[in-house]
């Protein structure tokens, strides 16, 4: 794209802008300065290179779609991801799962990966300045065939996965004690029934006691911050989720533990973006994960749709920039992996652009004053402002192709990499 033009753009925006109070260079300064935890599991349709003999995913997790080109191995997997990272503004981390380790080809089991399974991961992250984040991978194993894992009644089950949770968090203090960022460690399990159940409590107190165990080891907050993600249902968990949103909310604050907020784990009339304020106002940190839920929880790619754009404005409006985790969480197979990727993470960057370049201090005033048609009009003002010549000239000067380069650079790799690999 022709850079006089998107300079020239760029100032009549910032004029723009301007008559509306805001500063674009001081949005800008701000956007800089976050980072997303891009989603590795993307790359390969949450598969993981443990070595499995089992082959497909359960336990709540479906990726559908068979585009060619999916990375079959950590080589490939680090390839995609250096593309992606040079597609986007910004400096950002990467979140792996347990079972995203560096195996070398032997079979682990998951109560025994340990952290020199993510040197390279670490030698990977140093050479790109890349931090790591972890979660813990309680789907897609035998031992989760039945539904339960830390909420399991069979002590043999609860106890392995138990012990993977102590092994995740033993990785994450390590990735964050050795990149010198504090690696965040989400846990989330599948622990539902499809059908009514009998004893929600008995089912929660094991999950209790299961977290008591699993966090009784301290790590410095500097090297490890611990994240809980709930969820409303899912596949094979329709009618009862173990670890809902309430039972995890109250034990993270109890624990001084994060509280995960993932887009599509509530009801889809549920505002998501309404909790934010609400967990900020008694806790210091929470973990956004970000997807797009379609008609249930989905996760197809994240547009800059209505729901995105309230969700990453409303971190900003509460004053969340550095309190907010911002991770992805979606998984898309149908269409070519990078380009999912990159469409979602742009999205999300997008969102929180234009909730730093919203007129803040009028919609405040406004409101402030009664003036509810005020707002009303400021906020639809605000919808027609120039965000694309802002947005364009961000990536410019990060050095990375404006939105309308963007589709042919990803099928150039598609023809070039992706098909490639059969």
């Amino acid at each position: 794209m022709n850079r006089k033009h998107v300079e020239s753009s760029y100032r009549l925006a910032r004029e723009a802008y301007a008559e509306q109070g805001v500063d674009t260079e001081q949005a800008l300064q701000a956007l800089r300065g976050l980072a997303l935890s891009i989603h590795c599991w993307q790359g390969d349709d949450v598969g993981g290179f443990e070595g499995s003999a089992e082959g497909t995913l359960s336990g709540g997790i479906a990726a559908t779609g068979n585009y060619p080109g999916k990375a079959r191995n950590l080589d490939e997997l680090r390839q995609d991801l250096d593309k992606l990272y040079t597609l986007l503004p910004g400096r950002h981390r990467l979140s792996l799962h347990m079972i995203y380790g560096d195996f070398a080809g032997q079979r682990v089991e998951r109560d025994q990966v340990r952290p020199e399974h993510f040197a390279s991961w670490l030698d990977w992250g140093r050479e790109r300045g890349v931090a790591l984040d972890i979660n813990g991978t309680f789907f897609s194993h035998p031992r989760a065939a039945a539904g339960f894992t830390l909420a399991s009644k069979d002590p043999g089950i609860r106890a392995f996965w138990i012990e993977h949770a102590k092994r995740t968090r033993e990785v994450g203090a390590h990735l964050g004690r050795t990149q010198g960022s504090a690696c965040i460690n989400n846990l989330w399990v599948p622990d539902g029934l499809k059908d009514r159940p009998a004893d929600r409590l008995g089912y929660r107190e094991l999950l209790a006691r299961s977290l008591d165990e699993i966090f009784a080891p301290p790590f410095p907050k500097a090297d490890l911050k611990d994240a809980l993600e709930g969820k409303l249902f899912g596949i094979g968990s329709e009618s009862f989720v173990v670890g809902s949103h309430e039972f995890y909310l109250l034990y993270a604050s109890r624990h001084g533990q994060l509280i995960t907020l993932d887009s599509g784990h509530f009801h889809p009339t549920e505002s998501v973006a309404d909790k934010i304020s609400a967990v900020l106002l008694f806790c210091g940190e929470l973990l956004l994960h970000i997807s797009r839920g379609v008609r249930w929880d989905s996760d197809h790619v994240v547009l800059l749709d209505d729901a995105a754009g309230e969700l990453l404005a409303e971190v900003v409006r509460s004053g969340g920039l550095g309190r907010v985790a911002l991770g992805l969480d979606f998984f898309d197979a149908s269409i070519n992996r990078l380009g999912a990727w990159t469409v979602g993470a742009r999205a999300v960057l997008k969102a929180l652009l234009a909730g730093l370049l919203e007129p803040r201090s009028t919609l405040v005033s406004c409101e402030a004053a009664g003036d509810y048609l005020g707002r009303m009009q400021t906020f639809e003002l605000a919808r027609t402002l120039p965000l694309g010549a802002v947005w364009d000239w961000y990536c410019l000067e990060a050095g990375v192709p404006a939105e309308a380069e963007v589709l042919g650079l990803i099928r150039e790799y598609d023809q070039a990499v992706s098909r490639c690999r059969g």
